[in-house]
């Protein structure tokens, strides 16, 4: 397609029960110009490829296997096959509204210094199940929910970026920092994050921009297993480990990071009890706590690493 004007990307792995809703929400998009899909299977082995041929008489779906565990390693994978200078990621487990690229595509074509965009993400619930009382607003956010608004935003805190599962980037920003890292984004089980952190931290630093776009919206499944307080912890322990690698990468790592990490878990300890009526901020605390635990672990492995290595 010598004329795409944008491509949507999908990368997936093991996640045939989702997939395929997630495709048709792509074909099924409002968008008046050329577009593609294409659908990264990363070393699936479940009935990905099937669901995928269910769906490839559209000539504008094309599937890859990518057999290098990894979403970073996949999305960069992804970005290569795509034909469009706007590349638009979307989770296997989430469902695009229909004008999802539309208004990512404009927002691009108008304004030529954005690099990053992303929207609104709202939460599917699992059939008869509703939110925790022990899940608070700040660990929603862990199951992909992401609102700043109705109105436009400007990031200007590389924490407040816009999520993985609903996230575009233009095509030569990608390349001109050279790709998505490979040290960063899931691979397999382990839940490593923090890539599109570091992504919005690149763009910034080049004074490229970052947008908040709400009619961007989309819908994320949310599988029942994440719905267990040990999902949260070990999504909070991967956190802290994303950060400690976030920092090494950025050439912050040394001794500061065993003070920075003990003092935040402290911290999140003492909030813990001051939440101690409250079952959803106190256990918000107490993942933020054992995140840090996994951010010292990995802290205290880099600096034995180097000492090793002197």
């Amino acid at each position: 397609m010598p004329d795409t004007q944008i491509s949507a990307i999908i990368c997936t792995h093991n996640r045939d029960t989702y997939l395929g809703p997630a495709i048709d929400s792509l074909l099924g998009q409002d968008f008046a110009a050329d577009f593609e899909i294409v659908v990264v299977d990363n070393g699936s082995s479940d009935r990905t490829r099937e669901v995928v041929e269910q769906r490839v008489h559209n000539p504008r779906l094309k599937y890859v296997f990518e057999p290098t565990i990894g979403l970073s390693v996949a999305r960069n994978t992804g970005a290569k096959v795509a034909s469009g200078d706007i590349l638009a990621y979307l989770d296997d487990d989430a469902v695009a509204s229909p004008g999802w690229l539309q208004v990512l595509y404009f927002a691009y074509y108008n304004n030529s210094k954005l690099a990053i965009a992303g929207g609104k993400v709202t939460l599917i619930w699992p059939p008869g199940i509703q939110q925790p009382r022990w899940l608070s607003p700040g660990l929603a956010a862990n199951l992909g929910a992401y609102d700043l608004g109705d109105n436009i935003i400007y990031i200007e805190q590389p924490g407040l970026t816009p999520r993985g599962l609903n996230y575009s980037i233009r095509r030569s920003f990608l390349e001109e920092i050279g790709g998505f890292d490979p040290h960063l984004g899931r691979v397999g089980k382990n839940l490593l994050s923090n890539e599109e952190l570091q992504m919005t931290e690149f763009a910034l630093q080049r004074n490229w921009q970052v947008a908040y776009l709400p009619k961007a919206l989309v819908a994320h499944n949310i599988a029942p297993e994440r719905l267990q307080r040990s999902w949260f912890l070990n999504r909070g322990w991967w956190q802290g480990i994303s950060e400690c690698y976030r920092e090494q990468l950025a050439g912050k790592a040394g001794i500061a990071q065993l003070q920075r990490g003990s003092e935040r878990f402290l911290r999140g300890l003492y909030k813990a009890f001051q939440y101690f009526s409250d079952p959803a901020e106190r256990f918000d605390k107490l993942v933020y706590a054992y995140g840090q635990i996994g951010y010292l672990n990995a802290a205290i492995q880099g600096l034995l690493f180097r000492s090793n290595n002197k």
